[in-house]
């Protein structure tokens, strides 16, 4: 099993699809946990930021933001589910107040490594969504 990523305060933005002050808003009101990094950073554990994406996107609070919106239909996200079947797996990310789910191989995502609270970009492309890991 890989470390488990932890994301800072601009990073976790960037993936919830709101500003770095809105981000530093909700860890200082205790919404998302946060720990400190011998810089002194403030880190938010993959796990935590997967769960606390679900919670807005369910809660329609990602409203104080302009919508997210992706280029070239890429939507950069955070793991929040795997699903592993004997051939098949689903993925599902959640990128900003976009929840996208792919249909793949068991084989493709244990290549890729895909993990809950990881980042990763979902490409859709006519009906079919593919999971880069970044």
């Amino acid at each position: 099993m890989a470390h488990m990523q932890s994301y800072t305060i601009g990073q976790a933005a960037r993936l919830l699809g709101v500003s770095p002050d809105t981000a530093r808003r909700w860890a200082d009101a205790g919404r998302v946990a946060t720990h400190r990094d011998e810089g002194g950073r403030r880190l938010i554990d993959g796990r935590d930021l997967a769960a606390f994406s679900v919670e807005l996107a369910q809660a329609g609070t990602a409203d104080e933001e302009e919508p997210y919106t992706s280029a070239r239909n890429a939507f950069p996200g955070i793991v929040t589910a795997v699903k592993l079947g004997d051939v098949a797996a689903q993925v599902e990310i959640q990128a900003g107040p976009h929840r996208l789910v792919s249909l793949l191989t068991r084989e493709a995502v244990e290549e890729l490594g895909l993990e809950v609270g990881m980042q990763a970009t979902a490409r859709v492309k006519s009906t079919s969504v593919h999971i880069d890991r970044t």
